[in-house]
């Protein structure tokens, strides 16, 4: 796939979320709005589109990191316990510094979910069945223990619902003065494009990074940092979205090959253009109400995460 067709796609994509929604505005009224479409339209509009398009960036090219340091197609931060983890930071400042600023909840989200990651590459240098397959399913189950933990304390402190409706996956809630806070993610993606060439050399191995004179532990610690603080920002921002890290560099993979400075474009355009399609079919499908992104996205998400695992089959 030309990377022109995905930045066409892009464009137009991005023009046709901006006038979908409960109120009716179409582009001729761009020249005549009332009071309340242009309040609508700069408050909710479009800072709900430069979310979505900065969160499909952040979260694909994280997936993409964490494959190439993991050496594993199937590692992204829904299968690494990246998400959990942050979301367990969240819920502990939620409990201990409920009038915290966004900035403290993202310095702990951050905090936990850099020690999440850590733990399952440690976890990940202990394994010794290295299947391609058997490696996400066990960071599977340890996301799924450490949201079990959080879900345990949540209930505790009649927190559940506060969890639930804040960190699942939702634009709708976006409005100008809430969202700023994703604009982090930016200089973190010109972080991963500057580290590119390290990350590829350090995803060939220790051994072989290390005789080409690479700081092997710095590099896979900035990368697995990059990844945490990513996925920390569009937690707090937009809520939980499930495998769009794991299935949109697999998908630019299939076409364009592993080469990771060349793919980085590639799977942010391709990340934005797909939770775009995602985000406009949520709120098409059962319009005026929307289905949050993060239903759209785990379902579609799914079901691609299944058809690559039976690809790999195939063609193993």
């Amino acid at each position: 796939m030309k990377k022109r067709y995905l930045i066409a796609a892009l464009i137009i994509l991005s023009v046709i979320s901006l006038f979908i929604g409960s109120t009716d505005i179409s582009p001729l009224d761009l020249f005549t709005m009332s009071e309340d479409q242009a309040m609508i339209f700069w408050s909710s509009r479009i800072p709900r589109l430069v979310s979505i398009l900065i969160a499909g960036v952040a979260m694909s090219i994280s997936g993409l990191i964490m494959q190439q340091l993991s050496h594993n197609k199937f590692v992204s931060p829904t299968t690494a316990g990246t998400e959990d983890s942050a979301r367990f930071g969240i819920l502990i400042s939620m409990m201990f510094l409920p009038a915290a600023n966004p900035m403290i909840k993202m310095g702990l989200a951050f905090i936990f979910a850099l020690l999440g990651t850590f733990i399952f590459m440690k976890i990940l240098g202990k394994v010794k069945f290295k299947d391609a397959v058997f490696i996400p399913l066990v960071g599977l189950m340890f996301g799924n223990i450490i949201s079990s933990i959080t879900t345990f304390f949540a209930y505790k402190n009649d927190l559940i619902q506060n969890m639930t409706s804040w960190l699942q996956g939702n634009f709708s809630m976006i409005v100008k003065g809430q969202y700023e806070l994703i604009y982090i993610s930016i200089p973190l993606v010109i972080l991963c494009y500057l580290f590119a060439n390290k990350f590829t050399v350090a995803g060939m191995g220790e051994e072989f990074a290390i005789n080409l004179g690479l700081n092997y532990r710095t590099v896979v610690n900035t990368g697995l940092a990059l990844v945490a603080m990513m996925t920390s920002v569009v937690i707090l921002t937009a809520g939980m979205i499930p495998f769009l890290g794991l299935i949109i560099p697999n998908i630019v993979s299939i076409y364009a090959g592993d080469h990771l400075q060349k793919n980085l474009s590639h799977t942010a355009l391709l990340g934005a253009v797909f939770i775009l399609v995602c985000d406009i079919f949520g709120r098409l499908i059962i319009y005026p109400y929307e289905i949050p992104i993060g239903l759209t996205v785990g379902v579609i998400g799914s079901a691609i995460f299944i058809y690559l695992l039976f690809r790999r089959r195939a063609y193993a």
